[in-house]
């Protein structure tokens, strides 16, 4: 690797570190309102619902232009619009029922879940650091499935069903967040 590789890797952990913390922070604190704040106001936990994917789209594509653009980072564009979509249908869906909302979460969990598990295993060959990544896409996935069967029963769904799932993935960066930074640090001792 050359010495210029070598410093676009470093920006690139530098940055991925930054990112996933900020990721961790959102989540932990949607999760904090989801819990304390929502079960109040129907407005609050609609608006808590909708700036979830949003939120997701806006960092995905944040994250996208951090590391090289759009073009080299095709997983992270189609999870932008999947999540932009997602935030639409979830506008949609509030008129109707929480079930329905549920559904559309499950959905997005499981699409979202699988193209942040081939952004993880992309970057992995480059950065390392991606095991968390992977769990949290494969888990994603899951859970989305778990939503959907959630959504088909007659039970009214809540916010909690999704506060759970965000907490999850609150873990999953923060791991990824510590995982490189401690790498750097056994890096630096060892030069």
């Amino acid at each position: 690797m050359r010495t210029g590789e070598m410093a676009l890797g470093a920006d690139q952990a530098q940055w991925l570190k930054q990112y996933y913390f900020m990721r961790a922070a959102f989540s932990v604190a949607w999760v904090i309102a989801a819990l304390a704040i929502a079960p109040s106001s129907a407005v609050i936990a609609a608006t808590l619902l909708v700036a979830y994917p949003a939120w997701d789209a806006a960092a995905n594509y944040l994250d996208a232009l951090w590391s090289g653009g759009l073009n080299q980072n095709r997983t992270q564009g189609l999870n932008v619009l999947v999540s932009l979509a997602t935030t639409i249908a979830v506008i949609l869906a509030l008129q109707v029922s929480m079930n329905w909302v549920l559904g559309i979460f499950g959905a997005w969990a499981i699409l979202s879940g699988l193209l942040q598990l081939g952004t993880a295993v992309r970057r992995w060959k480059r950065l390392g650091a991606q095991w968390a990544m992977v769990l949290s896409g494969g888990q994603s996935a899951l859970a989305g499935g778990f939503f959907i069967f959630q959504a088909a029963t007659p039970a009214v769904p809540s916010i909690a069903n999704v506060a759970g799932y965000a907490a999850v993935g609150a873990i999953y960066f923060l791991v990824s967040a510590v995982w490189l930074t401690v790498g750097d640090w056994r890096r630096s001792a060892a030069l």
